[in-house]
């Protein structure tokens, strides 16, 4: 073509090399699933996680979590919606697509220097707090700390005193007697039936130090833990689950989250004010204190305005003691912390 011919060009005649990856657009639009069934995640191995289809602890199937996930965290306790095959047949495999929203969450960190927050199960109602009364001795810093992950969470706190033919609980439940938690005592030489009929029918976490009889309770109230806990593994092919949580299905119906043997309990993602709202009659009084307290009372916070509400008759003075126990364990200032 001729220079002079260039003139007669307009923009109709351009043309336009396409790019490599095509010249349509991406779309960000998802498959919305809607034949995705429901499960629960009871088990969590490398990567797999063993679902109980419809709730049913008899219809495992293991699951991947799909690529439009990205890195959602998926954790024992987590209702999902899974598509592919769901068969649950040997060397099969289905895929998580969805996530419910969660109505409570335990988390921990590993100490409280770590910013990193880690959900150890999802949706569960309780958190039985597994406490020795002796061999080995209770330590109230660790029963403080799980009652502060418990509160934040969303979960209701249950203090469940082992081994009382070794010891007595009077000095551990005086402790505790302003916080109105439910305690439950437990023998070796007795049924806990107790806690059984406190667990049936909801679904519990339970967590505690190795050595206080955590073990021992889960066996008697699920008496083929044993064989459950095999099944979760062998379907998810991983190694033995004490060194993660596990569910594991009551004998008439709900379920106990068994948790592995905890040595710290970093609480760096809960604020005093998550403690606070646990304490309702705290809650309106706490919005008056100046900015940046801590609540902890004089001399730390000397105009905190929770001192006024015991001198007025709103809170008792053993309540106000409880609560700030559990923030100076949450602070770690004292040898509440553990």
């Amino acid at each position: 073509m001729s220079p002079r011919d260039w003139r007669r060009l307009d923009e109709s005649d351009v043309r336009v090399r396409p790019g490599r990856r095509g010249t349509r657009p991406r779309s960000k639009r998802r498959p919305e699933h809607e034949d995705a069934r429901a499960a629960m995640v009871v088990g969590v191995d490398r990567g797999r996680w063993t679902c109980a289809l419809d709730g049913d602890p008899d219809r495992l199937v293991v699951a991947m979590r799909a690529r439009e996930l990205g890195r959602t965290p998926v954790v024992v306790g987590d209702r999902v919606g899974l598509v592919g095959d769901t068969s649950g047949a040997p060397d099969t495999l289905a895929r998580i697509v969805r996530v419910a929203e969660r109505s409570s969450v335990l988390r921990r960190t590993a100490d409280d220097a770590d910013p990193y927050e880690r959900v150890v199960v999802a949706n569960a109602e309780q958190l039985v707090i597994v406490t020795a009364l002796a061999d080995p001795p209770p330590r109230t810093g660790f029963i403080d700390r799980c009652l502060v992950a418990a509160y934040a969470g969303g979960l209701e706190p249950v203090l469940c005193l082992t081994k009382a033919d070794l010891a007595g609980p009077d000095e551990v439940l005086a402790t505790y007697a302003d916080l109105d938690l439910p305690v439950v005592v437990t023998r070796i030489d007795a049924e806990p039936d107790e806690l059984r009929a406190r667990l049936t029918g909801r679904v519990s976490a339970l967590v505690g130090h190795s050595g206080v009889g955590k073990s021992t309770l889960v066996n008697r109230i699920v008496p083929e833990a044993g064989r459950a806990i095999g099944e979760v593994s062998a379907v998810g092919k991983g190694r033995h689950t004490s060194t993660t949580a596990v569910a594991l299905p009551l004998p008439e119906s709900g379920w106990v989250v068994d948790t592995p043997g905890i040595r710290s309990f970093g609480l760096a993602h809960v604020t005093p004010d998550d403690i606070v709202a646990a304490f309702p009659e705290m809650v309106e009084a706490a919005e008056e204190c100046p900015s940046g307290c801590g609540h902890l009372g004089p001399p730390d916070d000397p105009d905190c305005a929770l001192d006024g509400l015991v001198a007025e008759g709103v809170a008792g003075a053993g309540r106000l003691a409880s609560l700030r126990r559990l923030l100076v364990s949450r602070a770690r200032l004292d040898e509440y912390a553990d």
